[in-house]
């Protein structure tokens, strides 16, 4: 099952293909560029996406089905036919020029991730956080790609004249795990160095330990953490997993392939931290699970984040104009 089926086909028949398809790339001029998000359990209230569809190809992407909006599958079609918004930058540029607009953080970015690879060409992610810069807007990056090194001094501007947050996401602490949830992504101890280097350009930077998978790497919770702060993080949130419609059965076909005795493992352990379901759509961490399980992976996280002096929080909510609520 390389796609589910998707449920906006009235009649649908997709062909199995291999792994390594051809990477399809589609330019689009959108008609708009900030996405505006009002559930107060999300740290933020808008964010902009330059790409659709993400070539990190991470099996359990809770964006997968916002692929099929634009008649593509959530499976491989998430993975390798890639959107380019190649307007973005013109977008922003108009909507910082409103009068109405009252400066608040712009998050990079909420559905997929700003620094994949396509970003090295395009350079959308760089050119739109040179004009928050310009124009004194504070945002909120959370990314696995090591490209954001690139942007350094992009970032150390933004940093300087409005405010900025970066935060890496990394869920394992090993590649071997890696390879099987986020098989394009980058390595490991790569996504630990671009914590560094930011930290030593100056730049606030934290991580992000999402999504927890039981049974997989909530054990991993301390090394990872322990790792983060000797390379300079200082922040640190964590989600559960959740696996809407059609990722549910794409994840654990891929899981199957790879770890055939832990699927069955990784979905108990899903359903007991969630109440029954695999899906909820409250991401905030203390709105991400439920049960004696998940308190004691949170006391765990709890226990080493004060250990370490890492701050907990997600990336900030809406701050007073032309400032971004760090507090660090």
């Amino acid at each position: 099952m390389e796609n589910p089926p998707n449920p906006f086909h009235s009649a649908h028949v997709e062909w199995d293909v291999p792994t390594d398809v051809r990477l399809e790339i589609y330019e689009e001029r959108a008609k708009t560029i900030l996405a505006e998000n009002r559930s107060p359990d999300i740290g933020f209230r808008y964010s902009l996406n330059p790409y659709r569809g993400c070539f990190h190809g991470c099996i359990y992407c809770y964006a997968r089905p916002s692929h099929q909006y634009w008649d593509f599958g959530a499976g491989t079609d998430f993975d390798r036919k890639l959107v380019v918004k190649v307007n973005a930058p013109e977008l922003l540029e108009r909507h910082l020029r409103k009068r109405s607009w009252a400066f608040e953080t712009i998050a990079f970015s909420g559905n997929t991730d700003c620094y994949q690879p396509l970003e090295a060409s395009y350079e959308l992610t760089r050119r739109c956080l040179a004009i928050c810069a310009k124009h004194r807007n504070p945002v909120g990056l959370i990314t696995k790609g090591t490209l954001i090194r690139r942007d350094l001094d992009v970032l150390q501007e933004l940093t300087a004249r409005a405010g900025c947050r970066v935060s890496v996401s990394i869920a394992f602490a090993d590649d071997a795990m890696r390879k099987v949830f986020d098989p394009f992504a980058p390595p490991i101890d790569a996504r630990f160095e671009t914590v560094r280097r930011l930290a030593e350009a100056g730049v606030p930077v934290g991580v992000g330990l999402s999504p927890i998978l039981p049974g997989i790497n909530d054990s991993m919770v301390p090394e990872i953490l322990e790792r983060a702060r000797e390379a300079g993080a200082r922040t640190a949130f964590m989600t559960l997993a959740r696996l809407p419609r059609e990722v549910a059965p794409y994840f654990f076909e891929r899981v199957r392939e790879a770890l055939p005795n832990r699927a069955s493992k990784i979905e108990n352990g899903l359903r007991e931290m969630r109440g029954g379901t695999l899906n909820d759509v409250r991401f905030g961490r203390r709105m991400g699970g439920a049960g004696a399980r998940w308190t004691l992976v949170e006391r765990l996280f709890d226990l080493h984040v004060k250990r370490l002096g890492l701050d907990d929080r997600e990336l900030p909510e809406a701050p007073p104009r032309g400032q971004l609520a760090l507090d660090f």
